[in-house]
Formats: C-alpha cells, sequence, structure tokens
C-alpha cells in the first residue's frame, strides 16, 4: 500500500537534505542525542534503501524505516547488518520497511536489476563501469573473470556491436541476473554466460584482447589465469584490490608485476587507478596492465 508523505514543518534556515529531514522528524520523537546516533548518509539503489544503523536502535527501526520511506521515496529500507561474507562477497542486510527488495539501477545508458537484499550494487564503481565501456575497442574479445550482475560486462559489450563478451560467474543467483541483464541490454548475440568457478570454466587460451579481474578484497591470486587467455600478441588486464591509503603507488604496482612475472608475462606495462575509498585506511583500486603472455 502506497506510503502517504508526511512531513514535519520546518523551522526557517533549516537544513533540507533528505538525511536532515529523517534526523529532524525523528528528534522529535526520541529527542535529540538519539537523532545524534543516526548516519549523515545512506545507499539508494533504485527503489531501494540501504541504511547502516547502529543495533542499539533496533527498537525503533520500523519507524525510522516509515521515515526513509517518506522522505526519500523509497519502496524498500534496508539495514546493513554486517560485513560482507565468503568469496561470493554476500551482504548481511535487513528489511526493516518495505518488502521487495529487487531493483533496478540505471547508468551510463546500462541497466541492472538485482536483489538487494543478497547482492552487492557499488555506486562508487560508477565511474570505473564507465570508464570500461569507453576503453573497449571495436571487434575486441573480452573476458570478464568475475562477472557478477554483468556490472563490468554490460558497458563493455554496449561499447560496440562488434565487442564480444564471454562472462562468468559461480553465484547462481548473480548468473540469473546476469543472464536477465543481458537481455535487457540487448547485448545476447554479443555475451557468452557462463556459470562456474573460473578456475575450472572451460575457456579459449590465447584468444582474448582484454581481462577483467573485478574481485575484492584482491583478485592477484587469479593475475596467472587471465595471462594465459590472452593473444600472442599481447593485451589488457584490468586488477582490482584494495590498497592502504599510506602505501606508495610503487608498491600498489610491484605487487601486481610480482604475479605477472611469476606468470611469464613479457612487455609490462602498469598504470595504477583509485577507484573509491573502502572503509577506513584502505582504497579500493585497479591496476591496468598491459602485457605480452609467455613466448
Amino acid at each position: 500500500m502506497p506510503h502517504r508523505r508526511r512531513r514535519a514543518k520546518l523551522e526557517p534556515g533549516a537544513a533540507t537534505s533528505p538525511a536532515d529531514r529523517v534526523r529532524r522528524r525523528y528528534a522529535q520523537l526520541a529527542g535529540e542525542g538519539a537523532a545524534a546516533r543516526l548516519p549523515r548518509g545512506f545507499e539508494r539503489l533504485g527503489r531501494v534503501l540501504v541504511v547502516r544503523l547502529p543495533e542499539e536502535m533496533r527498537p525503533d527501526f520500523p519507524v525510522l524505516g516509515r521515515l526513509y520511506q517518506e522522505e526519500i521515496g523509497v519502496t524498500t529500507v534496508l539495514r546493513h547488518a554486517g560485513p560482507v561474507e565468503g568469496e561470493w562477497r554476500l551482504p548481511r542486510r535487513e528489511v526493516i520497511a518495505g518488502g521487495a527488495t529487487e531493483t533496478t539501477v540505471v547508468a551510463h545508458g546500462c541497466r541492472w536489476t538485482f536483489d538487494a537484499a543478497q547482492i552487492l550494487f557499488a555506486r562508487g564503481n560508477t565511474l570505473e563501469r564507465a570508464r570500461i565501456g569507453a576503453e573497449v575497442r571495436p571487434d575486441e574479445h573480452v573476458a570478464d573473470l568475475f562477472a557478477g550482475i554483468g556490472y563490468f560486462t554490460i558497458p563493455a559489450a554496449r561499447a560496440h556491436p562488434t565487442v564480444q563478451v564471454v562472462a562468468v560467474e559461480a553465484n547462481p543467483v548473480s548468473f540469473e541476473y546476469l543472464r536477465r541483464n543481458v537481455r535487457a541490454n540487448h547485448v545476447v548475440g554479443q555475451v557468452t554466460a557462463l556459470a562456474g568457478d573460473n578456475r575450472r570454466v572451460d575457456l579459449p587460451r590465447g584468444t582474448f584482447d582484454r581481462v577483467l579481474l573485478g574481485l575484492l578484497p584482491s583478485s592477484l591470486p587469479w593475475v596467472g589465469r587471465a595471462v594465459e587467455l590472452l593473444r600472442p600478441t599481447g593485451g589488457i588486464l584490468h586488477v582490482h584490490l584494495l590498497r592502504g591509503t599510506r602505501e606508495a603507488p610503487a608498491e600498489t604496482t610491484e605487487r601486481v608485476r610480482r604475479p605477472l612475472e611469476g606468470a611469464g608475462a613479457r612487455g609490462i606495462a602498469l598504470a595504477l587507478r583509485d577507484v573509491k575509498p573502502y572503509g577506513p585506511g584502505r582504497v579500493h583500486s585497479v591496476i591496468d596492465a598491459r602485457v605480452r603472455p609467455p613466448a
């Protein structure tokens, strides 16, 4: 049933951001001290909102969920309940308002549908997804070894009608959304979606121009697998990892150079890009590695 939008009367000069309006209305109900514990921000994913609320506020989760619904105009509010878990990076989230957790995010001409209660979608990666779409050239063959719901597969395929992408995903929930997103973005003829662990899925060696390694906290263990997939003339690897904010760029690139050399890669040229902050003292970075496989 649609929520009737009700707003508390704001005094002249009062802050009017959605988070401030929620805080102000909650203060009227629970006091300024309680309202001060509310987070300053949130993550909106289409019609679903994800917010970090302290456990001690649990008795007020229903009223807070309603306030977020009314002030931000979302259908469902999820509380981020803990760190992501396992190699599939499963989120820990609980519904505090609404019910439906499937949503759609649209950016740079691409559409991604997913279940926000079961699957991560980092808004902070928006520019990196767009960059991949801009980097991919016509006629390229691209391997995405951690395709997820098509985070990078979709912009890569949409870069040009002649691009071909082989997208591998082990999580069965993510894989079904990957297939749906391939259809929704009209790139069915360009994307081959393969279910399973990329270490065991049969991929043609020596045939790819570009390999996407979008795994956190580090995709370094898969560098050797990626090198063997490149054409004999070479290609580009996009290696994602976390680095410390005090770690010099040269230290980070050296962490990538070592496994590349261990895999026999030649002509190594590395470029570091920071994607977004990732918790206290860490940054999500990507190394663009232009290399040739062993002779």
